[in-house]
């Protein structure tokens, strides 16, 4: 082992410990009686840390693994489709967070689909809903996990020169550990300190890449490559329009306010926090790192040819970073992966300890003497079966499934989340919204050669038909205190 591969694993050790430390100090907040707590960080989060563990989770694996690698493989139409997320995280925290933070806080809905099924009906109904909707969301999450876990994988493989599978199972564990201890105040303090170092990196690679090369060169070399590259015809892998690229906006702001995954964030803040401060800085943060995807076009021009895209920014790293530098800015991309694999990893457990809990027994109370312990053995058991899954799994292209993942699941709650917010349905509507969007995204993401963002939109526009025209058809007078 050579000088910097020590480096390396020095590096790693010293940020477990502090993420296992922040996860210790965190526990500590948490009473054994309290699932608020674990579940919701006792909805302490100011607008800073609100603001990073956002940002954090919305950009993660995705931003620093996939969309380089979308980028070496489509062009410079992955640059575009990627700056839109930070305006449309911003918009969605200024203009539905307050809301949905108030009606949650007023119902004392610990997780979304709790929240849904308190919004649309109580007994029987209520917990269907609630049950349904956190099945969709284990489902769903645990496919975008895998590809969280791979990322992370791939990359500390070749950061610490070990098996993929070897690094997979040491990068999962210690999420499940902080994850188990603290809750979502150990993941939300742990994405603040992950967001500060993918900032870092950012910066640091823009420097690299436009400090060495002349900018008339690079695009020279592209268009010798393959003209579409900086030109594309069309929008793919969005669409095959060019105007295709602009639905991510939209996709975006829903992916940001109705994920259960990114949607609990606004549960968990502070009461009294100022919602424009969380929203500067979710610009400010979102900006640096939507510059991440030009490392895929610097890669195709000036890089080894890649048989595999998804190696891009390893690949980059390896090449044209001094090891020291290496090393530093990978972990900082290992932050990232991070920080998207313990929220999903959080609320696929929450979705089970409680929300299932809740759903199929009802005789069941939040708050119960054991729920803690449950609420934790479930992170523990869904972290070591998503780690399962991605062992077996067969090949994918990373961005490809976590749209599957993200995309369905958007696509079945945005009727039920969001514009419930605006127009009240009821549990029928509900329910039959949640089924439509979930087999019409799934359906068109796997069968079809659909854009990305055109099959979950397609599903978003038909589960919002079938929420409105289903719940007028059958309504039932909705009790004032359920309409929020």
């Amino acid at each position: 082992m050579d000088f910097y591969e020590w480096f390396n694993w020095s590096l790693l050790i010293v940020t477990f410990g502090v993420m296992i430390g922040i996860g210790f100090l965190s526990s500590r907040k948490v009473k054994d009686s309290d699932e608020g707590g674990f579940l919701l960080a006792g909805r302490s989060l100011g607008a800073f840390v609100g603001a990073s563990t956002i940002v954090a989770t919305g950009f993660s694996g995705w931003g620093f693994m996939g969309s380089p690698s979308v980028a070496y493989e489509f062009g410079a139409i992955e640059l575009l489709g990627n700056f839109f997320f930070a305006p449309a995280m911003m918009i969605a925290v200024l203009f539905f967070a307050n809301h949905m933070q108030k009606r949650a806080l007023t119902m004392g809905s610990n997780t979304i689909p709790e929240y849904i099924g308190q919004i649309h009906g109580s007994g029987s109904g209520g917990r269907l809903l609630q049950g349904v909707a956190a099945l969709m969301t284990i489902i769903l999450l645990m496919v975008f996990l895998v590809s969280q876990i791979k990322a992370v994988g791939i990359l500390g493989a070749s950061w610490l020169n070990i098996e993929m599978t070897s690094s997979a199972w040491l990068m999962i564990s210690v999420i499940i550990l902080y994850t188990m201890l603290g809750g979502l105040a150990a993941v939300a303090w742990t994405d603040t300190v992950m967001v500060c170092g993918m900032a870092l990196a950012a910066i640091a690679i823009m420097i690299q890449m436009f400090t060495s090369v002349d900018l008339g060169l690079w695009h020279t070399t592209l268009n010798t490559i393959d003209p579409n590259l900086l030109n594309p015809t069309t929008a793919a892998p969005y669409g095959n329009s060019k105007a295709s690229v602009f639905l991510v906006l939209p996709y975006a702001f829903l992916f940001a306010a109705v994920l259960p995954y990114m949607a609990i964030r606004f549960l968990a803040f502070k009461p009294k926090v100022k919602m424009h401060k969380v929203g500067v800085y979710v610009a400010i943060l979102g900006a640096l790192l939507s510059l991440i995807p030009i490392v895929g076009l610097y890669m195709r021009a000036f890089g080894p040819e890649l048989t595999d895209p998804d190696n891009a920014m390893p690949m980059y790293l390896q090449t044209f970073m001094h090891p020291a530098l290496q090393g530093l800015i990978t972990l900082f991309i290992i932050f990232a992966m991070k920080s998207t694999a313990n929220s999903m990893l959080h609320t696929v457990a929450s979705a089970t300890s409680h929300d299932l809990r809740l759903a199929l027994n009802k005789h069941a109370k939040v708050d119960s003497a054991h729920a803690l312990t449950i609420n934790r053995v479930a992170v523990v058991a869904l972290g070591l079966l998503g780690l399962l899954m991605m062992m077996y799994a067969p090949p994918f292209m990373l961005s490809w499934l976590g749209i599957l993942g993200s995309g369905t699941l958007l696509a079945a709650m945005i009727g039920p989340v969001f514009i419930s917010t605006f127009w009240q349905g009821n549990v029928a509507g509900c329910l039959t919204a949640m089924l439509v969007g979930f087999f019409t995204s799934g359906g068109l993401l796997l069968t079809t050669d659909i854009g990305w963002v055109e099959g979950p939109l397609i599903g978003c526009l038909a589960s919002s038909f079938c929420y409105v025209t289903v719940s007028m058809l059958t309504r039932a007078r909705v009790p004032a205190v359920q309409r929020g």
